[in-house]
């Protein structure tokens, strides 16, 4: 009963920092990080346990199937060039910035170890985006290329991170023995999320009760992360192109009543999701932050701050140069006429760099490490404090620096 009690005062509590964050117009996930360290230092909070494999499954197959179902490829095919870059080059840069730096801080700490947390920090995650930028009235491209980012790069992040923990696991594997795992991943998890797609959407077309299509939608997505998971494809991407292509059709399959109903659940879920993620978090830090003295308390924050540092400013350092170098070869017209739209102004290009919003996903992965992964509880920590300042609202004047834009 205690379990229980507790959980239903954690959701109330998260209605309340969700309404006041409403009214002082602040993202509600950062509310739930402060949320989430009040109950580090509550020596009576509940101590649970989550069994790490199901951290992944539990937490980011719905949240990235909720942001992937309202993904538009039409707009993903227009801003190809911007978000191509900030999935594959940003995360990259990202990465590696937080692995050398990691390595430099803590220079016992093996490669393999700090390139999978600079993956788990790398990835601006979809929920976290699509709840700050619903509060913020930014021009219709940006706003479309930061959801396409926050959708695809996981699948980049969450690949890295994963051969990152094979090396570790075997740590006399060489990376070049991964390379055909990861094309037979890439591939096949695309194969695989249509096919499922296809293959769900004839079972499930004449469910048309509400509470039994909602719970065979929640049932499908978990299922074919799963499936994914066990035939060694990628959960990120299968589930990606699984929601894609549901999404081409369904609002013609799909009666009003049902999709008002569903789009409730959906929204109501996503949001149960980033308290549990945050609040859960919180009550494994607790156990972590109590055991450990002041002066390596100290220093493990200053490595979380040092973290964050170089994640701010590793997005900024290429984002900004990217949009220089385009606007230079736009001036100089040697960009083809279909590019040129897509060249960021200084303005939008500040606002792209300064909107990195990191949430569930972050910290679903470093949950999901394993309990023998080398500095798992240093690791943990720094995902907390990166979810933590994954807020960064652009503001009134810089999402209105172009006003003209809304519709571009």
């Amino acid at each position: 009963m205690l379990t229980f009690e507790w959980i239903i005062g954690l959701l109330l509590a998260a209605v309340a920092l969700s309404a006041l964050a409403r009214r002082i117009k602040v993202p509600y996930p950062t509310f739930l990080a402060l949320g989430g360290v009040l109950l580090t230092l509550l020596p009576w909070a509940p101590t649970w346990a989550l069994e790490p494999k199901l951290a992944l499954a539990l937490f980011v197959a719905p949240v990235l199937l909720d942001a992937a179902y309202d993904t538009s490829l039409r707009d993903l095919r227009n801003n190809w060039l911007p978000v191509s870059t900030l999935v594959v080059v940003a995360v990259g840069v990202t990465t590696a910035a937080v692995a050398v730096v990691a390595h430099w801080l803590r220079p016992d700490m093996p490669w393999p170890v700090a390139i999978a947390l600079g993956a788990i920090v790398a990835p601006p995650d979809a929920a976290a985006a699509t709840a700050i930028l619903r509060q913020v009235n930014l021009p219709y491209r940006i706003q479309k290329i930061l959801e396409g980012e926050s959708l695809l790069n996981d699948a980049t992040s969450l690949l890295i991170y994963r051969v990152a923990v094979g090396l570790v696991a075997a740590e006399h594997m060489k990376i070049r023995e991964f390379v055909p795992s990861i094309t037979v991943a890439l591939v096949g998890s695309l194969a695989a999320g249509y096919l499922f797609a296809r293959v769900w959407m004839m079972i499930t077309r004449r469910i048309t009760e509400a509470p039994s299509a909602i719970i065979t939608q929640f049932g499908g997505t978990f299922m074919v992360w799963i499936v994914a998971e066990h035939l060694g494809l990628s959960g990120i991407l299968t589930i990606i192109a699984y929601a894609i292509t549901i999404a081409r059709t369904a609002p013609a399959r799909t009666s009003a009543r049902l999709r008002v109903s569903s789009y409730a659940v959906w929204e109501t879920v996503v949001f149960v999701l980033n308290v549990l993620a945050f609040m859960l978090i919180g009550l494994q830090l607790r156990p972590i932050w109590s055991e450990l003295d002041d002066e390596v308390r100290w220093k493990y924050c200053s490595f979380a701050a040092a973290i964050l540092a170089v994640v701010i400013l590793a997005r900024i350092l290429w984002v900004m140069p990217y949009g220089a170098l385009l606007r230079l070869l736009k001036a100089r017209h040697w960009l083809p006429a279909h590019v040129v739209e897509a060249v960021p102004t200084l303005k939008r290009g500040f606002i792209v760099s300064w909107c990195g919003m990191r949430g569930i996903v972050t910290l679903a992965a470093a949950f999901a490490l394993p309990e023998w992964f080398p500095y798992r509880d240093l690791i943990l920590l720094t995902a907390f404090c990166r979810g933590a300042g994954l807020a960064r609202d652009p503001g009134p004047d810089l999402a209105a620096a172009d006003p003209g834009a809304q519709f571009r």
